[in-house]
Order: structure tokens, then C-alpha cells, then sequence
């Protein structure tokens, strides 16, 4: 007889909360072979799918099913999984004052490296000057493979095209502070904010004072992982030799690249930098993938 499947929604102090498929949300401990290897790093984090049995009213996290996708961050040459089976990440930027362009390329390598779908969310489109900023940065993203929604989250736009992708599976937000990332979720579900700041202020009253990961279920069918620290951006992590994979248009180039391996700095050859030349790929997008692949051979050497 197979057990009930459920989904991790969050876990505190090595209890998890699990919904079952169907059914009502658990609180389950670990077997003793799960909760060994959570110790030694392989940790059951939220999105999961688990096997659970119950005895005597009991609930057991018996086994972890298959992730179908990680959230991950990466430091030190560690990897920490944040959440699994996350269908996409929206990337919220604000178009006015004028966004960083490395800072947006920095954030969209974290969620390359995660394996993820990533949607480049231009926020604030209503504000004074935003068109032309809103258009420059719409033909930039979208000619290197990005899917790009605008929106304002206080006017209404793009808010019915949010909330159709939002409302499907489970979606991450990530993005600097003070962009509309909140705005933007209370839009889509009324009372969110007010839902999300509860259950933070009763993980900080309990023993453990560090805010965990969490799945946040939406009323029209979705879920939003909230996870602290993937918008955090440090020195670039990625391996310098695959730095290349988190740039679209830059992936499609590199087997046309005359030596195997090229760093698309000053090898002979190189499609990248032709395509960089003819203006396939935009000057600033490469900026970003040199800093970036220096920042990545500098922390290797360490």
C-alpha cells in the first residue's frame, strides 16, 4: 500500500509542516535515516515532495521523492538548497531611479545557477521618464532569451499577466529592496502581507530567531516560496568555466567558439565576441560576464 504524498511547507525546530495531497497540513518529525542525512547536509527544505506515514496520530517524513528543480545559493564552494520544485522566479527590478545593469545581471546568474525559469519583472512603469528606461531595458532582455512582463503594481498594469503565471505552481520573488516585490504580491492576493508578517513574527518569538524558508499558499491555486537570502548578492560563485551557461545568449554561442573552453576574453575565434561586435549581444551584457568571470576565477583561488 502506498503512503500519502505531500508537499514541505515549512519546518521549524525539525518538525515540518507537510500538506498531503487532498488532505489536511501535518506536523511530522524525520526518520531516523532522513534526519541523519539532514545532518550531514542534505536537508529537506520547503517544496519538497515526501512520503508520510502515520501511527497512532504520529506523523513520519518517510522518504524524499525526486526534485524536479533547486533553489540554491552558493558561498565558500557550498551549496545550500533553499527550496525545491519551484516552477519560476520573477526578478523584480524598478525602472525608476535607473536599475544597475550589473546588478541585474548579477541576480539573474543566481537564478540561472538555481536551473530555474526566470521572468524579468520591470516594476514602477507609471513613474515620470519610466517608458524609455522600461523600453530599453524590454529589447536588452528579451533579445537575450528573457521573457519580460512591465507592470505597475499601484496603476494595475500587467497585474491580470502576473496573476495568471502566479496562480500556477509555485513561484520565488527575488530582487533588491524597495522595488514593489510586497506591493506587487498584496496586489495579486489581498492580505498576503499581513498573512506573511504574522507567520515571521511567530518564527521570531519561538527558540529560533532565524526566519526560515516557507511556501505561502495562494487562495487562486498557487504558492510563493519565501526565501530569506536568495536575493542577496555576494561575489560571483559560479564556476568561471560555465559562467557562460547562466547567459543566454551567450550558451547558443559557445560550441561555435574555434577552442574548446573559451573564456570569450581574447581567444581567436570567438563567437561570443563576434556576435558582440556585430551587436547580436548588447556591450552591457558582456560587461557584466567579465566582471563576473573575474570575480568567479578570483574565488576560486582561494
Amino acid at each position: 500500500m502506498s503512503l500519502p504524498v505531500g508537499t514541505v511547507m515549512g519546518s521549524e525546530g525539525g518538525i515540518y509542516s507537510v500538506a498531503i495531497d487532498g488532505s489536511a497540513e501535518v506536523q511530522a518529525t524525520l526518520r531516523g535515516r532522513l534526519k541523519q542525512d539532514s545532518k550531514r547536509g542534505a536537508r529537506i527544505v520547503v517544496g519538497d515532495r515526501v512520503e508520510v506515514a502515520e501511527e497512532e496520530g504520529a506523523f513520519t517524513v518517510e522518504s524524499l521523492l525526486p526534485r524536479r528543480s533547486r533553489m540554491i545559493r552558493s558561498g565558500g564552494h557550498k551549496v545550500r538548497v533553499l527550496a525545491a520544485n519551484v516552477d519560476r522566479v520573477f526578478l523584480v527590478v524598478a525602472v525608476e531611479p535607473f536599475p544597475w545593469p550589473q546588478m541585474i545581471d548579477r541576480l539573474l546568474v543566481v537564478a540561472a545557477a538555481s536551473d530555474m525559469p526566470v521572468v524579468l519583472v520591470l516594476n514602477k512603469v507609471d513613474l515620470p521618464a519610466a517608458a524609455a528606461v522600461a523600453a530599453l531595458l524590454t529589447e536588452r532582455y528579451r533579445a537575450a532569451g528573457y521573457p519580460v512582463l512591465a507592470m505597475s503594481a499601484k496603476q494595475g498594469i500587467g497585474v491580470e499577466e502576473m496573476r495568471a503565471l502566479v496562480c500556477q505552481g509555485t513561484s520565488a520573488f527575488m530582487g533588491p529592496s524597495g522595488v514593489g516585490k510586497s506591493t506587487i504580491l498584496n496586489v495579486i492576493e489581498p492580505g498576503l502581507l499581513l498573512r506573511t508578517s504574522e507567520l515571521s513574527q511567530k518564527a521570531r518569538t519561538g527558540r529560533h530567531t532565524t526566519v526560515s524558508s516557507r511556501l505561502i499558499p495562494l487562495t487562486c491555486g498557487g504558492l510563493v516560496a519565501d526565501t530569506p537570502g536568495f536575493s542577496d548578492v555576494g561575489a560571483c560563485d559560479v564556476d568561471p568555466a560555465e559562467l557562460d551557461l547562466c547567459f543566454p545568449e551567450m550558451r547558443e554561442l559557445r560550441d561555435e567558439c574555434r577552442f574548446g573552453g573559451c573564456a570569450h576574453l581574447k581567444e581567436p575565434g570567438c563567437a561570443v565576441r563576434a556576435a558582440l561586435a556585430e551587436r547580436r549581444i548588447a556591450p552591457e551584457r558582456y560587461e557584466s560576464y567579465v566582471v563576473l568571470r573575474a570575480e568567479a576565477v578570483e574565488g576560486r583561488a582561494y
